[in-house]
């Protein structure tokens, strides 16, 4: 199913929650982020999926595999698959992201309005309490 969105880089900046999945298909899907000032997305790894991430509005940093980048507005990053990485808000106002994952690694519809709320899902879907 393709999906058309429009000022995509306005909507990433109207966005307050955490994750929001905004199109999805079988091989590919698009996540509006927005982290608060000094968040980070946590220290993880996608063993089957490749993410792009693009900066709309902020400043931070990025840490691929240990090595640290600064990561700011306009800047594209590529998260190959087995790559340990983070990305942190380094600054007073929230980080919006546009990101993409291939294939998708959130379901559908996921919304996720606050950090906290995305780890309960993680936990819920892995069984831990």
């Amino acid at each position: 199913m393709s999906t058309y969105i429009h000022d995509a880089k306005d909507k990433a900046k109207e966005n307050s929650y955490f994750r929001q999945v905004v199109a999805h298909s079988d091989k590919t899907q698009v996540v509006l982020m927005s982290l608060l000032p000094g968040e980070d997305i946590g220290m993880e790894v996608h063993p089957n999926e490749d993410q792009v991430l693009y900066c709309v509005a902020g400043s931070g940093k990025c840490v691929l595999d240990g090595a640290e980048h600064s990561f700011e507005k306009g800047d594209v990053v590529l998260v190959s698959a087995g790559t340990e990485h983070n990305f942190i808000n380094g600054d007073d106002e929230p980080m919006k992201i546009i990101t993409t994952y291939s294939p998708p690694h959130h379901k559908d519809g996921t919304v996720h309005k606050t950090k906290a709320d995305a780890e309960a899902a993680e936990a819920a879907e892995h069984g831990d309490s």
